[in-house]
């Protein structure tokens, strides 16, 4: 549970152990499927009033339309045809309503700082003021470059829990050198087969680790806690609006801030910034990519529809 001006997370990595080695080959399919859902949805962006036929969108990313479909319904479980009815602005609307209720219910909870996402628990805990003001002096952070459902990401931890997950938006030194100026006094230690069983743990959960305790060790300001705690909240498949974001924390006029907490979110997807849009529909800006946060909109959109027996077949 975070606490102001504390979090801390412990790490069970012996568990972890146990994720089969397939995963990794799996998630590397995923992530250059990703690339050309990206490219496609770039296209669609462009031409929105145009309209473009399925053939356009296949020739665009230089595929048949038979294997453009058969792209997404192994990447996103679904066709393209029913993936982008999930990203229309009325879509939006109507799960920024449906998940009124729900985050009501969190708030009065207090706002517990533990959330569930993927059948993961997620728990988190603050560093000191002391750590804080220290920008991590004395902790060794291990870190990797791993394939994502969403592109390819850095993912970051130390022995108290992971500190960082950062979609790449530039070149890996880049992305380094970012991480290294949100924790200049720690040492940084490159361990990709470390970080591998974390990263398939988040996206591809085996059954024997749903229950595994999971940790996150957070470097923020009071109130950015209180914000990414909030965020937490927001289940798989449903979106909330800055405003409501405002009032979940009791700060129900503090747009601007709330919107900079969520910019500054230091765990892409785990700590979910990617579901909250504006008021009126549109999705917004994300730190990893607009196009992205589009993605993992209409990827957990369709999660959630299967779930709810909705079906994902072609339509």
């Amino acid at each position: 549970m975070c606490r102001p001006g504390y979090c801390v997370l412990v790490m069970n990595t012996a568990t972890l152990s146990t994720v089969e080695s397939g995963k990794a080959e799996s998630l590397s399919q995923a992530a250059m499927d990703y690339a050309r859902i990206e490219r496609a949805l770039h296209f669609l962006n462009g031409n929105r009033l145009h309209h473009p036929s399925l053939e356009e969108i296949a020739a665009h990313v230089h595929l048949s339309p038979f294997h453009f479909e058969r792209l997404f319904q192994r990447w996103a479980g679904t066709s393209p045809k029913r993936f982008l009815q999930f990203l229309t602005k009325e879509h939006a609307k109507t799960l920024l309503r449906d998940s009124k209720s729900l985050l009501d219910v969190a708030g009065e909870s207090g706002l517990s700082g533990v959330g569930r996402l993927h059948d993961l628990f997620v728990s988190c805990e603050a560093v000191t003021p002391g750590e804080y003001k220290s920008f991590g002096q004395g902790v060794t952070i291990r870190y990797g470059f791993h394939p994502t459902p969403f592109g390819e990401c850095l993912l970051a931890m130390t022995d108290r829990g992971l500190c960082a997950l950062h979609f790449l938006t530039e070149s890996k030194p880049a992305t380094i050198r970012e991480l290294r100026s949100e924790w200049n006094g720690a040492v940084l230690r490159e361990d990709e087969s470390g970080t591998a069983a974390i990263c398939r743990q988040i996206f591809e959960p085996s059954l024997e680790l749903r229950h595994a305790p999971f940790h996150l060790y957070l470097r923020g300001t009071n109130f950015q806690l209180k914000v990414w705690q909030a965020l937490l909240t927001i289940p798989s498949g449903g979106l909330v609006s800055y405003g409501k974001l405002a009032g979940m924390i009791g700060a129900p006029k503090a747009h601007r801030a709330v919107g900079s907490a969520v910019g500054r979110n230091p765990i892409s997807y785990l700590i979910p910034c990617h579901r909250v849009i504006q008021g009126m529909g549109a999705f917004g800006n994300y730190g990893g990519g607009r196009l992205r946060k589009q993605a993992m909109i209409g990827w957990e959109a369709v999660q959630a529809a299967a779930s709810e027996g909705a079906g994902t077949d072609p339509c």
